[in-house]
């Protein structure tokens, strides 16, 4: 909901404001440069303007515009407003046409802001309220109704934001994603296998500003066609995410490895499995300039994701591993999925979990797997990653 004749969608950013000087015109020119990318992808129209802690999309289409940039990363909320002359006549007139044109009764209270010097205007931000309270009381009356006013749960709020040279009224604060934009930290490599998990943590990197190289390690008969157009999905709804920036999927094959794995172990499986990757995702990044793997996995949430167990993984990597799904519940993990828009593709059955052991080791020493995994594990690992294939994904 927006006042009528809104022209403009504040842009609200976080943890970018508190950043030094240089770090933060740093951060806020990736920011509009991502806003850019994102209008562009979806046919809007929108000029951004920067000031300090603050973005301003000048728009004629100020519901899609607030809804794109509550899809970009680094954005913690943004308002469609309409922009008048920051004296209080002009506030006032503005607060009561939202109301007469919105209003749909019940409770109301005027949220009012002024930034700027002490004597960029001859009034204070109460005297917003009480003289933009007024005129909305007198509104709601010409309406028909009974004005109330109630200042801490009311059901019609109206916003007001006075800067030294321009005042703008809004009625909504649309939430975004927060974080960091996309852009700002180095890329990492993120295992994506297209159940719930990974793409969620992905996502997670994303939002805190790292570009993601998807890569796909292809089960062989223990995945199949359905199994990776379920992770080409996921990584599909990503790269929405990341307009104007190209993103593919790199598939490893490692059908004969997980073939072999299965039939030489068995308690001890999954985790030869996962250093498997860890050690592919290794050697893809070294390739392509990232810096660290991501991956879905949650303390105990799987056997191979015991505490015990992600230590014997860890190790068959140089790199960092970030587990940004760490303590999350699996509820909460779903709950996300649902947001992001992930989790349609990722509960497509596809049988993967054939792989698993029956009564697979939830205590495994580092000693008794790098006993029973194949001596060559490593190297076939950057043989696969060496021969993926990779597919372009469409943003």
């Amino acid at each position: 909901m927006h006042p009528p004749d809104a022209d403009v969608v504040v842009v609200r950013h976080g943890e970018v404001g508190v950043k030094s000087e240089q770090v933060r015109r740093r951060m806020e020119d990736r920011l509009a440069e991502n806003l850019a990318a994102m209008f562009d992808a979806r046919g809007l129209a929108g000029d951004v303007e920067r000031r300090r802690n603050r973005l301003f999309v000048h728009t004629d289409r100020p519901a899609d515009v607030t809804d794109a940039v509550t899809d970009t990363f680094g954005v913690v909320s943004a308002s469609a407003a309409v922009t008048v002359d920051p004296t209080l006549d002009a506030i006032c007139d503005a607060l009561r046409a939202a109301t007469e044109a919105r209003y749909d009764g019940g409770t109301f209270a005027v949220d009012a802001r002024r930034a700027g010097p002490s004597d960029a205007h001859p009034f204070a931000s109460t005297d917003i309220e009480s003289e933009g309270g007024a005129a909305v009381w007198d509104a709601v009356e010409s309406l028909g109704e009974t004005p109330e006013v109630d200042l801490d749960d009311p059901d019609f709020r109206l916003y007001v934001e006075c800067r030294p040279d321009t005042a703008y009224v809004f009625l909504t604060k649309q939430s975004g994603p927060g974080g960091m934009p996309l852009g700002t930290q180095r890329p990492v490599v993120a295992l994506v296998s297209g159940g719930i998990d990974s793409p969620v943590a992905a996502w997670k990197a994303m939002r805190r500003g790292c570009p993601v190289i998807p890569v796909y390690v292809d089960l062989g008969d223990y995945g199949g066609p359905d199994h990776r157009a379920r992770a080409r999905a996921t990584v599909e709804t990503l790269a929405e995410y990341a307009p104007g920036r190209p993103m593919a999927m790199h598939v490893v094959d490692a059908g004969d490895v997980v073939t072999d794995l299965a039939a030489s172990l068995t308690d001890l499986r999954m985790l030869a499995l996962r250093r498997f990757m860890l050690a592919t995702a290794e050697a893809v990044a070294e390739e392509e300039g990232a810096v660290g793997v991501v991956t879905g996995e949650a303390i105990g949430q799987k056997s191979s994701q015991t505490s015990a167990n992600v230590a014997v993984t860890d190790v068959a990597t140089d790199l960092p591993v970030h587990r940004p799904n760490l303590t999350a519940d699996k509820a909460e993990i779903t709950n996300l999925a649902r947001d992001v828009g992930t989790f349609e593709d990722s509960t497509v059955d596809t049988g993967c979990n054939r792989v698993a052991p029956e009564l697979p080791e939830t205590n495994a020493s580092l000693a008794a797997v790098r006993e029973a995994e194949p001596d060559d594990l490593f190297e076939r690992a950057r043989e696969c990653a060496r021969t993926r294939t990779v597919e372009a994904i469409e943003s």
